[in-house]
């Protein structure tokens, strides 16, 4: 499994990362999503580079031009509902994409103990495309790992891109165990951050990123 750490370089990523931690904007809901699709857009693009191309003929008004078009087949996938702000700027970008849509939720259950639900999927076939799962926060990987399971039972696919803002540590060395190192497997953050506390938030994170896009829930 690869994993891709986009902050390890200077570029605009930085900005739309200092804008969604920051306590004062985070109060702009609106400009928050914003942000959290800018990422995307962003991230959307490096993962492009990695795909594979075709030339194909485009008839301008005074000729024609050789273009390299992506070939692989994109099924571009989120979890609900924090997801939806990064999985729309990745879909700017991926426009022709397919599209899947799964819920996967954090509960305590009667030992106390951190378990994963999920209770709906809507999905293409996978088989032999390029999956993209687009979620903002990698905290401890477990609903990663739950939507990646429920959606390989639409088929093997060639490669799998897993984009995220914000991972840790833990979540990666999760995934690294839970794929077995799977070399089609690539982990794109836009940084990792080193803690995760009791309550299974990254620190210094960002804090609910579902509920900053939008608003809290019972």
């Amino acid at each position: 499994m690869k994993v891709i750490n986009l902050s390890e370089h200077n570029s605009v990523l930085n900005m739309y990362l200092r804008e969604i931690r920051d306590v004062t904007i985070q109060k702009d809901s609106l400009r928050f999503r914003q942000n959290i699709e800018r990422i995307g857009e962003f991230m959307a693009v490096e993962v492009s580079k990695t795909l594979r191309y075709e030339p194909v003929d485009v008839q301008t008004p005074l000729g024609v031009a050789k273009v390299n078009i992506i070939s692989d087949p994109i099924v571009l996938a989120t979890i609900l509902r924090a997801g939806l702000p990064l999985y729309q700027g990745m879909l700017r970008v991926f426009d022709h994409a397919e599209n899947a849509f799964l819920s996967a939720f954090r509960r305590l259950n009667g030992n106390g103990e951190l378990e994963i639900v999920a209770e709906y999927m809507a999905a293409p076939s996978i088989e032999g495309k390029t999956l993209i799962i687009a979620d903002p926060m990698l905290a401890t990987g477990m609903s990663m790992e739950a939507a990646c399971v429920s959606l390989r039972k639409h088929g093997d696919a060639r490669q799998i891109h897993i984009c995220c803002t914000i991972a840790t540590p833990q979540a990666i060395d999760f995934l690294r165990d839970a794929f077995h190192d799977d070399p089609k497997v690539t982990v794109w953050c836009a940084a990792i951050d080193p803690v995760l506390n009791e309550k299974k938030y990254i620190v210094p994170g960002l804090g609910d990123a579902g509920d900053l896009c939008f608003g809290d829930k019972l």
